[in-house]
């Protein structure tokens, strides 16, 4: 139950920091929202982090799985992010949902056993990620959504929600061995102290980080959410790693429901069936792995 509660409670708050991050990436560029957002995600973990008591040994596995859990994450927000300010939200949050995959399969070569159902499953969601990926953005027959998409735009940000899976799940299965190796409080600082140091002082140091007024509440949000959800996924991969993965990676079918009620973002008739494919492929996943 911690597992699938874990799991749950990360893919609502990941799916608050899609939305908003939506919306900043497109005020001030996915690179300062990403700086800005581990800046402010640090001043929020710290404390906690603080007050944790004494530390176990830390190992050379554990400082891997550190660096792996900081890298990961980062990486991956970056290209979502990217995605994310000239794609559609659900199209690019479906994508990067299958992080929850990418964690699985990485949990099975690490000595985890595969089985049949868990083999289709894996291909259900391959099969989404490629129809979400190369179906063309609108149905020759069907009215665009109110914030157009050039088909060349909509496959780079295809292609970053992609790359941006492989990047999470790597950092997702490093959260989980670090959240079964250190307290919760640690186990969050990883991305965020990564995000200060590679992201945000070097734009800040030759001036390229950008805030404005306006993008100002989504960063916010965007920080605390992100360490929050990272701390309820940590929770739960101390019972399963897989399990809270591929339920954590349900923010996208959220996203893109949400997307659609605030931005009336349409997809075509082949990407909706990708998106139900994956949210599908992962939920069933979720039951088999249970």
């Amino acid at each position: 139950m911690i597992a699938i509660l874990g799991g749950l409670g990360a893919a609502f708050l990941w799916s608050a920091a899609t939305l908003a991050s939506a919306r900043a990436s497109r005020l001030i560029g996915a690179s300062s929202t990403v700086a800005w957002a581990m800046l402010i995600g640090l001043f929020i973990a710290l404390p906690g982090a603080l007050l944790a008591g004494p530390l176990p040994p830390i190992t050379g596995q554990v400082l891997l799985w550190l660096a792996l859990s900081g890298f990961g994450n980062v990486t991956g927000l970056l290209l979502v992010y990217r995605g994310l300010r000239i794609g559609k939200i659900g199209v690019v949050s479906a994508l990067a949902s299958t992080e929850g995959a990418v964690a699985a399969a990485i949990a099975i070569l690490g000595g985890e056993q595969l089985t049949l159902g868990v083999g289709a499953m894996l291909v259900v969601i391959a099969f989404g990620v490629a129809t979400v990926a190369l179906a063309a953005p609108h149905a020759p027959d069907e009215q665009p959504s109110r914030r157009a998409v050039d088909p060349a735009a909509a496959r780079r940000a295809a292609l970053f929600g992609a790359a941006s899976a492989v990047a999470f799940g790597l950092g997702l299965y490093g959260s989980g061995q670090v959240g079964m190796a250190l307290p919760i409080a640690i186990a969050v600082l990883p991305p965020r102290v990564v995000g200060t140091v590679a992201v945000f002082l070097p734009m800040a140091l030759t001036g390229h980080l950008r805030l404005r007024r306006e993008a100002l509440p989504f960063v916010a949000l965007i920080g605390l959410v992100e360490v929050v959800g990272t701390a309820s996924f940590a929770l739960g991969a101390r019972q399963s790693i897989a399990i809270a993965a591929v339920l954590a990676s349900q923010f996208a079918a959220i996203s893109a429901i949400a997307a659609f009620l605030l931005y009336r973002e349409r997809l075509s008739v082949r990407q909706r069936s990708g998106v139900v494919a994956i949210a599908l492929g992962v939920a069933a996943l979720t039951a088999l792995r249970g």
